[in-house]
């Protein structure tokens, strides 16, 4: 169902505003359709929730996550279940469907495993309902106000007249609202800096190109779009002064998994000597993991077969369409969180920045 809602005007400028609870039912932004047609989608139940993650209605892992969150909240409030074990196990079972859309974004388990813990928590069925909606409120709010206190952080970083690099898409889109990545460079630029930024194409979904280039334009900020292949080619003519990006999941030794193109964009900054910094907020580490635990989902091939429906490719050639990739802590300069900027050694930093 389509749906109009504006966009956040709270505390400053405009922005994006991804996910939001209106009237009893979930409100997204369909980044399917996007840049043509900026629509929403009004979703009832979880099954819709988990249909809109896998399928890209929604992505980035703080909006994933978020996203999620009030699936499980939606599953509580339709529930028929008038006792309490049976409420928990249907929220057990909604649980584990939101848990296998996406296998990489460890916001998606760390949003429900906090939501799932809020609900054993309480003496009764009407009280999961409403403490299970509370926390996906508080969650959303949340993530705007860690993005901007990240933007904070990271627009330290930023000079003025700074040409800035990304890959994918990790702004308002991204997450609730305002962005991670974007969110730095949308608080560099509310800072008075006068930035532009180059966006990879991102393929094969073209995030960059349907979503940064789209977001950045809608918020005012010079923007320019590059394919992937031409990252080393303005690179070696110093065209690029940092870059930024999100990610999907961060481990605590600083190895950074995010969308695929992203290792090799790091690879060719070392080379040239240009700062690469992930913004990232601390929902997004995987404090247990090592690198070798780590999914990486793969896609669907039609995204590499197709080009809006009509095939590009042979029939009978093999297909390989990983969604992420992993770029180690030795390529990384910083990792932007909002409780400051991570430098490296990363682990042992980590533990100093989180007290």
């Amino acid at each position: 169902m389509v749906h109009a809602m504006d966009d956040s005007k709270e505390d400053g400028p405009v922005f994006l505003r991804t996910v939001a609870w209106e009237d009893g039912s979930l409100v997204l932004i369909d980044q399917t359709k996007l840049p043509n047609m900026l629509t929403y989608v009004r979703l009832d139940d979880y099954k819709q929730v988990a249909s809109a993650i896998k399928n890209l209605v929604v992505r980035g892992a703080p909006a994933i996550g978020v996203t999620a969150a009030f699936g499980l909240a939606l599953a509580a409030i339709h529930s028929n279940s008038r006792i309490l074990e049976e409420l928990i196990s249907e929220l057990n079972t909604a649980q584990a469907i939101l848990r296998s859309t996406r296998p990489t974004a460890v916001n998606l388990f760390w949003a429900l495993e906090r939501v799932m813990k809020k609900a054993m928590e309480q003496k009764n069925v009407a009280d999961v309902k409403n403490a299970t909606l509370e926390e996906a409120l508080k969650m959303s709010e949340e993530d705007i106000q860690v993005n901007k206190q990240m933007g904070i952080n990271g627009a330290d970083l930023i000079e003025d007249g700074d040409i800035i690099l990304t890959h994918c898409n990790a702004g308002s889109l991204a997450t609730v609202g305002y962005g991670t990545a974007l969110g730095v460079i949308r608080a560099a630029d509310e800072a008075g800096k006068h930035i532009s930024v180059v966006a990879t194409e991102t393929r094969p979904v073209m995030q960059g190109s349907r979503l940064t280039a789209f977001e950045l334009q809608h918020d005012g900020i010079d923007i320019s779009l590059i394919p992937d292949t031409a990252v080393g080619h303005v690179m070696s003519r110093q065209m690029i002064k940092r870059v930024i990006v999100g990610a999907d999941r961060v481990l605590r030794t600083g190895h950074v998994f995010n969308k695929i193109g992203t290792y090799q964009v790091a690879l060719i900054a070392n080379q040239h000597k240009i700062p690469f910094y992930v913004a990232a907020p601390i929902s997004t580490f995987d404090f247990e993991s090592n690198p070798a635990d780590i999914v990486i989902e793969e896609r669907p091939i039609e995204e590499v077969t197709e080009i809006a429906g009509t095939r590009i490719v042979p029939l009978g050639v093999r297909v390989f369409n990983p969604a992420f990739d992993l770029t180690p802590p030795e390529l990384i300069s910083g990792i932007i969180t909002e409780k400051g900027v991570l430098k490296p050694p990363f682990e042992k930093n980590l533990k100093i920045l989180l007290g």
